[in-house]
């Protein structure tokens, strides 16, 4: 069973929130697959993950680059695991992912300024927990920290 971890932005965007998180996942070793709603979002990701700060970057790949298999985060819009990560990130999901029995931590956040993104949350939770996997939910605080809730 998966460790499921909800994040809800709720002082900060995803572009903001995510190489934070994603930086602290690869210094601890693990190898990440970070699945987006569509092809676009993963563009848009692909290219500020090397610019979002201009004195690091956060290495990654997708789809068009090569050796998918070898990079630390991998950026899809689709089920699959192609560099064997053992951490999921969902980035503007709505559905619980059919892959999830892949991963042992699962990332889910939720824009807390989008209502349909909250709601699908609570269906998420709910089927993640009948599922049998260990839930906990984290809100972001004022700093952009985070606070376990649940």
């Amino acid at each position: 069973m998966a460790d499921i971890r909800f994040y809800h932005l709720l002082t900060q965007s995803l572009e903001q929130a995510l190489p934070a998180i994603l930086s602290k996942a690869l210094a601890g070793g693990r190898k990440i697959v970070v699945r987006f709603a569509d092809e676009a979002q993963v563009d848009y990701f692909n290219d500020h993950f090397w610019t979002y700060n201009p004195d690091s970057f956060l290495p990654h790949g997708a789809a068009a680059d090569k050796n998918k298999e070898q990079q630390p985060v991998y950026l899809t819009a689709i089920a699959e695991n192609p560099n064997q990560a053992d951490m999921l990130v969902l980035c503007n999901q709505h559905t619980v992912p059919e892959n999830i029995a892949d991963f042992t931590l699962c990332c889910d956040f939720l824009d807390g300024g989008d209502d349909d993104s909250v709601a699908a949350g609570r269906a998420r939770w709910k089927a993640y927990k009948e599922a049998g996997h260990s839930v906990s939910y984290y809100q972001q605080t004022e700093t952009g920290g985070w606070d376990q809730k649940a």
